[in-house]
């Protein structure tokens, strides 16, 4: 039966039903002893005589069972009482959730036991990561690149001298567990040829929020309550900056939405102004974390910028979590072309130091020739894995299904988390994270 479900380990519900059936025993003992015991006797004394005169004879049994079926019954009454006075006030605060109370209740007992993942990056890669860490843990935090300076994002903070909001909004919307519709708001574009054209209603709900609010980490907490956030999703920096990239011939690059379009070969990237404040909340994440992903998403303008913010990379290295790269698939025209995996992971430790990732999660899946074909008219190629040479560098090597082969390749956010809490599990010896149920 469905009330059942209160009895799930992990409620914290036990203890109080057990307080009150002990509460409702005292109870009739004190009405008893209050109004004359003797009433006791004669409920016992016609429980005897009803058995006698069913069996013909005094049966110690039959009475024994009677009185268990009491108890039983006691019990059910109890928790059908129980549990229809909880429903009653559900019903007033939650309305439209209320079937769902005991199911929401257990999932959150148990993401709260899972591990502190700390994850860093931006673009698309890492919402999509977000979206299958979030069914394994609560305890997650977004650090979010802040260099976005295209699209919409990039017309915002240009306009309003705000951060970029567009990752923070993809990390909002990928931690959320709240209605489609409100998703579905959130990633709402506007069309037409006016002013708003092209802007995302979460983008600009996220301005006014950071004009409300004064700024946008404290935006994000309040945004985080009305989609019922899993998590915290956390910019690097508040302060406004530039992604710039030294290119091998010299020539210097700035914004990070130029980088790519001068298909160039990138001898490292910075930001400007170089010495740049990071989100204190961002570096207690790194302090506290039990793991540290970095990425998925574009090496020199998602996860990179995030390690050019003061004290991020240090952070990063002190940190006693494991740190785990997880690789791009393919690569990227005009930011990755022709770069190995082992050139991924030493371009993260010549910008973040040595110490900066312990373990590369690259794909194990061979793409389809058609595939390649796909990508190769755009000048995209699969990441050649060269394990000896990352191996080299003092970093582990993990091999795993992880994405999905469709229309385009994805990260799959089911495999990607399974993986990752594997390598957690499997590498941190724990068995209070009880991911065995999990990873099947």
């Amino acid at each position: 039966m469905h009330f059942l479900k209160w009895l799930y380990p992990g409620m914290r519900f036990k203890r109080w039903f057990l307080l009150f059936a002990v509460g409702v025993l005292i109870t009739g003992i004190g009405l008893a002893l209050l109004f004359n015991y003797k009433y006791l006797d004669l409920i016992e004394e016609s429980i005897f005589r009803a058995v006698y005169l069913w069996q013909g004879t005094y049966n110690y049994m039959m009475v024994s069972i009677v009185g268990i079926a009491a108890i039983v019954l006691g019990v059910v009454l109890m928790l059908i009482a129980t549990r229809n006075v909880i429903r009653s006030i559900i019903l007033v605060l939650l309305p439209n959730k209320s079937e769902r109370l005991v199911d929401m209740i257990y999932e959150m007992r148990k993401l709260g036991k899972g591990p502190n993942v700390t994850v860093i990056g931006g673009g698309h890669g890492l919402s999509v990561l977000l979206r299958g860490i979030k069914t394994v843990t609560s305890n997650v935090t977004a650090v979010v690149t802040v260099a976005d300076d295209g699209g919409s994002s990039g017309r915002l903070r240009e306009d309003l001298g705000i951060i970029p909001p567009g990752d923070l909004r993809n990390c909002l919307v990928a931690l959320a567990d709240t209605e489609p519709l409100m998703e579905k708001l959130f990633q709402y574009r506007f069309e037409g040829q006016g002013e708003l054209a092209g802007h995302s209603f979460g983008n600009l709900f996220l301005a006014a929020m950071n004009e409300v609010t004064g700024d946008m980490e404290t935006a994000l907490k309040k945004s985080s309550k009305v989609l019922a956030v899993k998590g915290n999703v956390l910019p690097a920096s508040r302060e406004y900056v530039r992604l710039d990239a030294i290119m091998e011939d010299g020539t210097v690059v700035e914004g990070e939405s130029h980088i790519p379009e001068v298909h160039k070969r990138i001898r490292r990237v910075k930001l400007f102004p170089e010495k740049v404040q990071p989100v204190q909340s961002a570096l207690d994440a790194l302090k506290n974390a039990d793991a540290i992903i970095l990425g998925p998403g574009s090496l020199y303008t998602s996860v990179m910028p995030n390690l050019l913010v003061e004290g991020v990379a240090d952070a990063l290295r002190m940190s006693k979590a494991i740190k785990i790269y997880i690789c791009n698939v393919m690569t990227q025209p005009g930011e990755t072309d022709g770069y190995t995996a082992s050139m991924h992971v030493k371009a993260i430790l010549d910008h973040a130091g040595k110490g900066a990732v312990d373990f590369v999660l690259v794909n194990s899946t061979e793409i389809s020739s058609e595939m390649q074909e796909y990508y190769a008219k755009q000048g995209a190629y699969p990441v050649k894995v060269d394990e000896a040479e990352i191996n080299a560098l003092g970093v582990g090597v993990v091999k795993a299904d992880i994405i999905n082969e469709t229309e385009v390749i994805r990260h799959n956010p089911d495999k990607l988390c399974k993986s990752v809490m594997g390598m957690i599990y499997d590498l941190k010896h724990e068995d209070s994270y009880g991911f065995e149920e999990i990873l099947g």
